[in-house]
């Protein structure tokens, strides 16, 4: 099936370019960006409308670095408009479809990324997170996605959503893929202030050679009660499977995830609506009534929330709240080498499931949010399966050790065969 063939089926793609129509030589990689990235000369929409004109004269600093690597974009991929939720069901042109089963969603925001992955239309893609944008999409089709440590990846060219969180990432069928491509687009960049050289933390752990001798926490609360059943399960028989290969795991008490709700609710809030000013239809883009519903709650509440009067009592205290989840994961990391829990605590749900539920996006990404809020790196992995739909397992370092989670999940991925397993398009309709 080809890829235009495929798009009509999943909605992968809002643009496709001339490339993705060639036909490839032996070696050539093609690569798939999520369309809040700038790209010379191609379309970028942010998957909203009032972009729907808008091609950048510039490449983002990931984009570029991709194309000095000789790798070739072949098209934007959907995503919820301006990264504005969880399933892709805000985008102004159309949800995702889930390749493994075309009535469900493939995730958000990041939604056409993992589902382009996850169905062979790419090698890998670019995607972005800001509270679990690329793990849990990545979890719900079955794909590898990595959220690097905030400062680790260039934000420039990056349509901001949340300043202080948003991080690119990859997303590929394989932990390798993920790690050729994070090579790739990490760095510092003197057109992004906050990237950072980072050094990764050597002291304390356990299996610098291998698994055997790590501390692994499986955090309780991440283990949620109201989890789908077996969800849970089908994670901890992942974790045993790294048991079996040395690492030992300790069960640890964490901060309430459910807390991290509120606390990235009024600051992302609050930045998409400081955000989204510049889009006043002078420099670019149509006039602020082309704006989505959700796109228009979520600026409506930010504004709220920092006008003069509110801004102490809620901005300044989720930063102050921020700060107690950060020293929360410190104290985790002085007991443990990292963190282990479901990406999502369901596999993916039917098309219409944020229908009348403003909060879906927060509630579905309960278990990565305290994580983005923090900076710290994680990658979602597949390890198993519910209802014959994928389920992620995701593994939370320390700031700056993409490498010791890198080489972990390698190692899960090299004794199980999770990510070889792959949808069958033409009958998951």
């Amino acid at each position: 099936m080809g890829i235009e063939e495929l798009n009509k089926k999943l909605n992968a793609f809002i643009t496709l370019g001339e490339m993705a129509r060639l036909r490839w030589g032996f070696g050539e990689v093609k690569v798939a960006v999520k369309d809040n990235f700038c790209t010379k000369g191609m379309l970028t929409t942010a998957a909203s409308k009032i972009l729907s004109n808008f091609i950048p004269p510039y490449d983002a600093t990931v984009v570029e670095k991709v194309k000095k690597a000789g790798q070739i974009i072949i098209g934007k991929t959907n995503m919820d408009a301006f990264a504005h939720g969880s399933s892709t069901e805000t985008s102004d042109y159309g949800v995702v479809k889930n390749p493994w089963d075309l009535t469900r969603v493939a995730g958000g925001s990041s939604g056409g990324s993992a589902a382009a992955v996850a169905a062979g239309m790419c090698d890998w893609a670019l995607g972005s997170e800001t509270a679990g944008s690329i793990r849990g999409p990545a979890a719900w089709c079955g794909v590898v996605g990595l959220k690097p440590t905030y400062g680790r990846v260039s934000r420039y060219g990056l349509i901001a959503m949340c300043s202080s969180t948003d991080c690119p990432g990859p997303i590929a069928d394989s932990v390798e893929k993920v790690r050729r491509a994070y090579e790739i687009i990490k760095g510092v960049d003197p057109k992004d202030a906050t990237t950072q050289e980072g050094k990764e933390r050597q002291e304390g752990i356990g299996g610098r050679g291998g698994i055997k001798g790590l501390k692994i926490g499986l955090p309780k609360e991440y283990f949620m009660d109201s989890a789908q059943k077996r969800v849970n399960e089908t994670v901890l028989e992942a974790a045993r499977v790294l048991e079996k290969l040395g690492a030992t795991l300790i069960e640890v008490k964490t901060m309430e995830p459910k807390y991290a709700i509120a606390v990235y609710t009024v600051i992302q809030r609050s930045e998409v609506s400081s955000n989204l000013a510049r889009m006043d239809g002078v420099r670019f883009g149509l006039n602020r009534e082309a704006f989505n519903e959700e796109n228009m709650r979520r600026i409506m509440l930010g504004t709220h929330t920092l006008q003069s009067g509110y801004y102490d009592a809620y901005y300044k205290k989720a930063q102050h709240a921020r700060t107690l989840i950060i020293k929360d994961f410190e104290k985790l990391f002085s007991r443990v080498d990292l963190l282990l829990s479901p990406t999502m605590p369901s596999v993916a749900p039917k098309i219409g499931v944020t229908s009348g539920q403003a909060m879906y996006g927060e509630m579905a990404d309960v278990l990565s949010e305290a994580s983005s809020l923090a900076g710290l790196p994680a990658i979602s992995v597949p390890c198993g399966f519910v209802e014959n739909l994928p389920v992620g397992m995701q593994l939370i370092g320390p700031k700056w050790n993409e490498e010791l989670i890198l080489k972990i999940a390698q190692e899960f991925e090299e004794k199980t065969d999770w990510h070889e397993r792959k949808p069958n398009i033409a009958i998951s309709g």
